[in-house]
């Protein structure tokens, strides 16, 4: 057994590592609306270059009915509603909190999967899961965290978790042996739509166009979007086309283990006795995928 799916979603935690990082970096600048709409500009035009090189088409034109329907729907869901509820509950109960409660997207996922697409996990791969998931709550669940956290801000990190889960789940449903690049683009495309007419919406057109003239800021969220939106996201599909969405999920969900030393570095955070723990057991967990 080669375990090339649970290898690229290991690789698309890495990936998302760095987009997180420097999208983080970018946020403070010029605001997270402004970050997602270009990361995910960035992204559709990338995704385009590199599948005009690999398939000779800039957009997916030999998508069927079926792919551009459930990735389009899984784009609006995971690019768009997912990542909204996220950045809404940062505001509300803080990234580390909202970070706890994202953690459980691999459990929804695999129940989702399981509900949706039949997949069954095994008794190794259930362990491997729950292990991981608890070295992770472990590691990012601080003593700033308190019982009495706001309700809403609860439910928009549970919303971004879901969101995450029903994307990844309708990913693999529409890409159905599909090119995995082109399927990110589709769904970047119909994510990229939906910020379009928010920002209209909220007439903040203004505020994304000056954002633009950050030269630091384009250039950090540049290498963000290579990293998350292009590579990332792309993995990510590889990865639930080649194992089962759950055990992908788990692995995929390593980042904020992973994210631990280099966010010390770049933002001069210390590193716990309790980040170091939880980040042991989350290896073990990542590990029992593996035997």
């Amino acid at each position: 057994m080669t375990h090339i799916g649970e290898i690229a979603a290991l690789f698309t935690a890495f990936s998302w590592t760095i987009c997180a990082l420097f999208f983080e970096k970018a946020g403070r600048r010029v605001g997270s609306l402004s970050v997602n709409i270009i990361r995910i500009f960035l992204g559709v035009i990338f995704l385009g270059i590199t599948t005009l090189i690999t398939r000779g088409m800039f957009f997916p034109m030999d998508a069927t009915a079926h792919n551009w329907l459930w990735l389009g729907i899984s784009g609006i869901i995971g690019f768009f509603i997912g990542d909204l509820f996220l950045f809404k509950s940062y505001t509300m109960i803080g990234s580390r909190t909202s970070q706890l409660v994202m953690s459980l997207a691999p459990m929804f996922t695999a129940i989702i999967g399981w509900l949706f697409l039949t997949e069954l996990l095994s008794w190794k791969s259930i362990l491997g899961i729950v292990v991981s998931i608890t070295g992770i709550m472990i590691a990012i669940a601080g003593k700033q965290l308190k019982l009495n956290i706001s309700p809403k801000g609860f439910l928009f990190a549970l919303g971004g978790a879901i969101g995450q889960a029903v994307g990844l789940v309708l990913s693999k449903k529409g890409m159905d042996g599909y090119d995995a690049v082109a399927s990110t683009q589709i769904r970047a495309i119909f994510g990229f739509v939906c910020f379009v007419l928010l920002v209209t919406f909220l007439k903040r057109w203004g505020q994304i166009f000056r954002s633009t003239k950050d030269l630091q800021s384009v250039k950090m969220i540049s290498i963000g979007s290579i990293f998350g939106p292009f590579i990332g996201v792309s993995l990510s599909l590889y990865a639930v086309q080649h194992t089962n969405t759950g055990i992908a999920a788990t692995l995929m969900a390593l980042v904020p283990i992973i994210i631990i030393v280099p966010s010390a570095i770049m933002f001069k955070e210390k590193i716990t006795a309790q980040q170091v723990i939880g980040a042991l057991i989350s290896i073990v967990g990542a590990s029992i995928f593996f035997l």
